[in-house]
């Protein structure tokens, strides 16, 4: 759980499950989260192995960020997590 702890760290990963994407793309999809804590968080995932930075070739160059297979072997948990969030959203 430490791996994905921290505010916006499983939406983070979320998006990035749906395919590679550049810091662009995952600041336009979650415009909630300052670049500041985005940047927090794809160094914390890269640091965890769960997520790597790929240089694309090319100029100027582009970066893109892709799940790593340890952090694809955290789906199913995500998944149940935000199935339990829907279900106690629900309760309330």
């Amino acid at each position: 759980m430490s791996a994905v702890s921290g505010r916006w760290t499983t939406l983070v990963l979320r998006e990035l499950m749906h395919g590679p994407s550049s810091f662009s793309e995952l600041a336009e999809r979650l415009p909630e989260i300052s670049p500041k804590v985005l940047t927090e968080r794809l160094q914390n995932l890269g640091d965890g192995g769960l997520v790597s930075r790929q240089r694309l070739a090319g100029f100027p160059t582009r970066t893109r960020y892709v799940v790593t297979p340890a952090g694809e072997a955290l789906r199913p948990l995500l998944i149940e997590l935000y199935r339990v969030g829907e279900r106690l959203l629900h309760l309330r």
